[in-house]
């Protein structure tokens, strides 16, 4: 028995057929419109997005670009860390300097204080022959003003400490002598001298050799005759050694 398939909705249509069909779609289409209202809409919406929100599109850029952009901002902080760390050992190293150039100073003036009121004896490896106040016709006041240290002819004379001549020459008596106004506002004098090596007026420190010993003046001998005096002439003498011990000479 055969069976005979009857046209209608339950066959597929033919190509030809689908082709027509799709053919009159999109003709229908381009004339009602539609295609072209779709194909403006994205750059109709674009643009009034832009002009009716004022927003600023936003660009998005790719993963490698970003990273070469944190490595370079992680490089220039690291050269900015780095700068200001040697900017602040520098700072430190020129702190530590200055204060140690301060101790120095301080150190100096401290070495120099000392020294110039150091006080030693006018001579050296010496002793006292003829104390103070010892007396015989000898001498004019009928005793000894000063002290005698034994001395041979042209042994260095020292200053005994700081102060500044104010007076050198003959002296009489006293033959060559030397007088200084010690920095404490005492005076010394150095009598019997074969040689002056200062002038008046000239600043002495202690230990400075300021002439020779000898024999000139009224003397049995060379020696050295040494002062203490509360002022610079003769009569206002006082005990040298005892002004000697006093600055710690061993006398």
């Amino acid at each position: 028995m055969a069976f005979m398939c009857a046209p209608g909705k339950h066959r597929r249509p033919g190509r030809v057929k689908r082709t027509t069909a799709q053919a009159a779609g999109i003709a229908a289409l381009t004339t009602t419109g539609v295609i072209g209202t779709v194909s403006a809409a994205p750059a109709l919406a674009a643009e009034n997005s832009v002009e009716q929100t004022g927003l600023t599109p936003v660009i998005t850029m790719s993963d490698s670009v970003a990273e070469q952009i944190d490595a370079q901002a992680a490089a220039q902080q690291a050269v900015a860390e780095r700068k200001a760390a040697e900017e602040a050992a520098r700072e430190k190293a020129a702190e530590q300097a200055k204060k140690e150039r301060a101790a120095k100073v301080r150190a100096a003036r401290e070495a120099e204080r000392k020294r110039l009121n150091t006080f030693v004896a006018p001579i050296s490896d010496s002793y006292v022959s003829t104390g103070y106040k010892t007396g015989g016709s000898l001498w004019s006041s009928g005793a000894h003003t000063g002290i005698d240290f034994h001395a041979a002819s042209g042994t260095v004379v020292h200053a005994v400490g700081t102060g500044t001549v104010v007076s050198t020459g003959w002296g009489g008596a006293y033959g060559n002598e030397i007088v200084i106004r010690m920095a404490d506002g005492m005076y010394t004098q150095y009598g019997h001298l074969s040689s002056i090596g200062v002038s008046v007026g000239q600043k002495v420190t202690p230990g400075q050799q300021i002439g020779l010993s000898g024999a000139t003046g009224n003397t049995t001998g060379p020696h050295l005759h040494f002062e203490a005096r509360t002022t610079a002439d003769y009569g206002s003498d006082v005990d040298p050694v005892a002004y000697l011990r006093k600055h710690g000479v061993d006398v």
